[in-house]
């Protein structure tokens, strides 16, 4: 544990292996569902149910595989050999899930769509708890934090302007080919980086901590399972708009071509951002930031059911404000329950990994209703990319405007009961 600050190298190696993670996340959720309902003609219900089921089959390993990290030792370290086995993991299923053959394609997605997500938990999980043991202050894991959503979010433009540079932002199918062979190379610059750069190892194992003791985690610190509630109705809020950008851009606002500019202005707005939302945390506290965040974001999006076909102006001036609030979506909430793990942790346990296993899990339960709830209701209304009805617009256009911002007001009032910041 070290409580002096850290330095720069620290938080560049620390941060680095975010930038290929970003690279392989934007695409699972914005051009996957996409690719498969409107490239590969698989009906838009059935793809939001198989991912569905895929990312909730994978959720409840989570919290185990973070109780194996935690209890896991070796000359390596106890978080580097699942990151490095899950990145291979990552490799493989991430490709063969981009190359499905012309049969069994609704078998195809669920299966290799489920190992994505489980090599992303063998990656992600250890990677964050290992923020809560870098260093024991709490600033300084904020700034932990915000070094690796700054990383990610610099992978998350390069996903951007890849496919925008080469004009197939629009094509899903290109995108996905594209940032594959991108997320490969940056991987292979930043992986050792983090792996062998970062001289800050994670703690020994310690005794075990009982499943069932969580419950008692969550009675003794009423803040923790609210911060996991807000951080549910967030994320479920970011989701779902992520989900149906593409077909929102396309058939609402009928301006696919600008489908690159809005992505790319709206994560460089969030990096633009971060520094601010960093030094307001610290000024006023990491909820309350947080929570204005989300009231920023949802003023912004209040809007976004008026539009009609041809107001980019409009949308992009909604994309800027709302991308301002990324910064704090991203760095703060996995700050605050880095915070709270420390206070909780004892000489003599350790369930960091457990915690952000959870964590993970909550991540992907949000990821994954906002597929179910998106493509399934469009499905329902009979939504057909092709040549959608007006009720389906309309139903999209609620779906990707209205249903966020009231998911974000309800994290704000959860939030909000909080006794005192993180």
């Amino acid at each position: 544990m070290q409580p002096q600050a850290l330095s720069k190298k620290d938080l560049l190696f620390y941060g680095s292996l975010a930038t290929p993670l970003a690279m392989l996340g934007l695409p699972l959720y914005i051009y996957l569902p996409t690719y498969y309902s409107q490239t590969l003609h698989l009906n838009v219900a059935v793809v939001g149910m198989v991912l569905f089921f895929a990312r909730l089959s994978d959720v409840f390993i989570d919290p185990f595989l973070g109780y194996t990290s935690d209890q896991f030792n070796s000359r390596f370290g106890k978080r580097k050999p699942f990151i490095a086995v899950g990145v291979v993991v990552l490799i493989i299923s991430f490709y063969a899930l981009i190359h499905p053959p012309s049969s069994y394609q609704v078998l195809w997605l669920f299966i290799f769509s489920t190992l994505v997500y489980f090599g992303w938990s063998l990656v992600s999980i250890p990677y964050l708890a290992w923020s809560a043991e870098i260093s024991t202050d709490s600033y300084e894991k904020t700034r932990l934090s915000s070094a690796r959503e700054l990383f990610a979010m610099f992978g998350l433009i390069l996903a951007l302007l890849i496919p925008y540079l080469y004009d197939v932002s629009h094509s899903p199918d290109q995108s996905l080919q594209l940032l594959y062979g991108a997320f490969l190379i940056t991987l292979l610059m930043m992986l050792p980086l983090n792996l062998f750069g970062l001289n800050h190892p994670a703690l020994k194992s310690q005794s075990a901590i009982a499943f069932w003791a969580l419950v008692h985690l969550w009675k003794k610190s009423p803040e923790l399972y609210r911060l996991q509630g807000a951080f549910v109705l967030n994320s479920l809020g970011n989701a779902l708009p992520a989900t149906l950008f593409l077909f929102y851009v396309e058939l609402v606002l009928k301006i696919p071509q600008k489908t690159g500019t809005f992505l790319l202005v709206y994560f460089a707005a969030g990096i633009v951002a971060l520094p601010f939302w960093s030094w307001l945390s610290n000024k006023i506290g990491k909820s309350k930031s947080w929570s204005l965040s989300m009231i920023l974001a949802s003023i912004a999006f209040a809007f976004v059911p008026f539009l009609n076909a041809g107001d980019a102006n409009a949308f992009l001036l909604i994309t800027i404000i709302s991308g301002l609030s990324l910064g704090a979506d991203m760095a703060l909430p996995s700050s605050m329950q880095a915070d709270i793990v420390q206070k909780l942790q004892k000489p003599d346990e350790n369930f960091g990994g457990v915690l952000f296993g959870i964590w993970a899990m909550l991540t992907k339960l949000s990821l994954a209703f906002a597929v179910g709830i998106g493509f399934v209701i469009l499905g329902i209304v009979g939504f057909d990319p092709a040549a959608p009805s007006q009720n389906s617009l309309l139903t999209l256009s609620l779906l990707y405007g209205t249903l966020p911002v009231i998911l974000k007001l309800c994290a704000v009032l959860l939030i909000h009961k909080q006794q005192r910041d993180s």
